[in-house]
């Protein structure tokens, strides 16, 4: 028996699959790296401010925690763009997942090893035969390549370091159960201080001072996706208006920091706090537009190229990265 749709139903139909095309077209979802704080104070400004909306989107920001990995969740469908350093990123696609940087809102890197000063630690060399906490889930490859270039294994050897896989927290330096540990100049070294530290009895070893700093925080998206003329609209949109975001919290530090306080739903976060991160934030975006730095880019390959006989990537990548997306936004 042949069905004939009625006029309503076709009408019912048509808008149906022109709300789908609309949804496609202005919804996005932003996978975070870490949890909601002012690290990603420009997104949740956009958001706020209604730079997100000036540009017909409606964003979903999801934020992380220690057991989200970004490129499993973009891998999955369950984000169209994520956070995540470089190194990260860079190894995730040499092992086939096809990620690709869009935008590069951070240019300079907040990661440091913070010492003990007691321990009598003054150079790099002095880290042989030390104890040094290391975050993993792929914030470990800096590190690695680092300890690479100049020569110190992290086999626990009395001429290497032994590493100790460090929870994203300061514990490890509070209870002398390490060294050394892994900080970010706008979080755990603050977190160290607020332990009632002082900063006189510690020693920092920053990256970019090192020569081995990596680029952080880009945003990247699947490949396939930037075939989509209309996901390229999208991500267009949304990075002028992160930019804008971003460009807005770097101007309004104590206003950003209150906005990611009032995003956060499980009240962890004091405003003290995130006014401290912002402020130190603003070092790490200061000067940004979003465009990708090449020589930036370039220096990142080589550091993790650099890793000897176990490198953080094995080959210079090719379409890690476009510039479609901010040179159609910058304009």
């Amino acid at each position: 028996m042949k069905t004939i749709m009625s006029y309503a139903s076709l009408v019912a139909g048509l808008m149906g699959t022109t709300a789908m095309a609309d949804a496609h077209a202005n919804d996005v979802t932003l996978q975070l790296q870490w949890v909601t704080q002012s690290q990603f104070a420009g997104y949740y400004a956009a958001l706020d401010q209604g730079f997100y909306e000036a540009e017909g989107l409606n964003v979903t920001i999801l934020p992380g925690g220690p057991d989200i990995a970004p490129p499993q969740v973009l891998a999955g469908g369950g984000a169209d763009v994520m956070l995540n350093w470089m190194p990260s990123a860079l190894a995730a696609r040499e092992r086939g997942l096809p990620v690709v940087n869009i935008a590069q809102p951070f240019v300079s890197s907040g990661l440091m090893l913070t010492c003990w000063k007691d321990t009598g630690i003054e150079s790099v060399e002095d880290f042989r035969g030390r104890t040094i906490g290391v975050w993993f889930f792929g914030n470990e490859y800096p590190f690695l390549s680092w300890m690479s270039q100049v020569g110190i294994p992290t086999d626990g050897s009395a001429d290497g370091v032994t590493v100790l896989r460090q929870g994203f927290n300061v514990d490890p330096l509070l209870n002398r159960e390490a060294d050394c540990i892994s900080t970010m100049t706008y979080n755990e070294y603050g977190q160290v201080l607020d332990a009632g530290v002082s900063p006189d009895d510690l020693v920092t070893f920053k990256y970019e001072d090192q020569g081995v700093a990596t680029l952080e925080d880009g945003m990247w998206v699947l490949e396939d996706n930037l075939d989509d003329p209309v996901f390229v609209d999208k991500m267009t949109r949304f990075v002028r208006a992160s930019m804008q975001g971003w460009k807005w919290a770097e101007e309004n530090v104590e206003a950003a920091a209150e906005i990611i306080v009032e995003y956060d739903e499980t009240g962890a976060q004091s405003l003290a706090a995130q006014t401290r991160m912002m402020a130190e934030i603003t070092k790490l975006t200061q000067g940004s537009n979003g465009a990708l730095d090449i020589a930036a880019y370039q220096r990142t390959v080589d550091t993790l190229l650099a890793g000897g006989s176990d490198p953080v990537i094995s080959a210079v990548p090719e379409g890690a990265y476009t510039t479609i997306i901010t040179d159609a936004a910058l304009n």
